[in-house]
């Protein structure tokens, strides 16, 4: 997820995207997810699929940003060994900790079942999961020796969701499931039933491909 990007709209090598990439994209657009998450479109890397779509979140606690993350859609029409179908979901996501939890010598196998988890409390099915857990501490010296140590938690995977009818994946609930997995990261309470609001993304620059 660190490849080079390019905004704007483009066409892959046959012209538009294909239909099941528009279709999957348009989907992301019609997900209800908690307020406190912000939700809008970012240049998605060139050269990991033919075509590929990315939206970036953050967890947001009046001015404060408790986690941010970022959510690639790639499709490749042609399907991928690796990934054992067209699609794939591609994923970084980041927090801070407070001290006691960066502590936990369980923390990396907690996040990833948070993951897991997310993914199969919402109903889906995924194959080919991968990914890995980072915890990072930084303890500041000399100038900045009044600042005090902090932790943080990477989260990078990718799955690949199961596809539907049209060969199209549901995509909508895969981006509510990830926004719980964000959510849990930021350490915000359960969400209460109807706590949620539709989710306005920016216009469009349009899907993206290589």
């Amino acid at each position: 997820m660190d490849e080079s990007k390019e905004a704007g709209s483009t066409t892959g090598p046959g012209g538009a995207p294909p239909l099941p990439f528009r279709s999957a994209v348009e989907a992301l657009s019609g997900a209800r997810l908690r307020p406190q998450i912000e939700v809008e479109p970012t240049p998605a890397p060139k050269r990991l699929a033919p075509y590929a779509y990315a939206l970036e979140a953050a967890v947001v606690d009046g001015e404060e940003d408790l986690a941010d993350g970022r959510l690639v859609l790639l499709y490749d029409p042609a399907g991928h060994d690796a990934w054992h179908g067209t699609f794939r979901l591609v994923t970084l996501v980041r927090a801070e900790l407070e001290p006691e939890m960066a502590a936990d010598p369980l923390l990396p196998d907690v996040c990833w079942s948070w993951l897991t988890g997310a993914l199969t409390a919402r109903g889906l099915a995924f194959g080919e999961p991968s990914g890995t857990v980072t915890r990072a501490s930084s303890h500041y010296f000399g100038g900045l020796s009044e600042r005090p140590a902090a932790s943080q938690i990477e989260i990078r995977a990718s799955w690949t969701p199961r596809e539907g009818l049209g060969g199209v994946p549901d995509t909508a609930t895969h981006l509510v499931a990830w926004c719980d997995l964000l959510a849990q990261v930021a350490g915000l309470p359960p969400a209460a039933p109807g706590d949620a609001s539709v989710v306005t993304l920016p216009q469009r620059r349009g899907p993206q491909s290589r």
